[in-house]
């Protein structure tokens, strides 16, 4: 059932601001942590194979990138 509410249409149902900056602060944090993982994968995937350094190296290239963007992004 739809909620029913009191008052003019245009100002819409009271929100509950604190949990949307907390839902907001989330996403941007998702974002810009995945972006730095994303981006360690394809240094990663261009070391592994473009530059000689295989499956493993790649691999270990991948961790160490994004360890590294990980701590440098907080």
């Amino acid at each position: 059932m739809s909620e029913h509410h009191s008052g003019p249409v245009e100002t819409g149902a009271s929100m509950d601001y604190k949990e949307h900056e907390k839902t907001y602060d989330l996403f941007i944090a998702g974002t810009k942590y995945g972006t730095a993982i994303l981006v360690a994968l394809m240094i990663a995937m261009a070391a592994g194979f473009f530059g000689g350094a295989g499956l493993i190296g790649g691999f270990f290239i991948w961790i160490v990138l994004s360890v590294a963007g990980v701590f440098m992004m907080r």
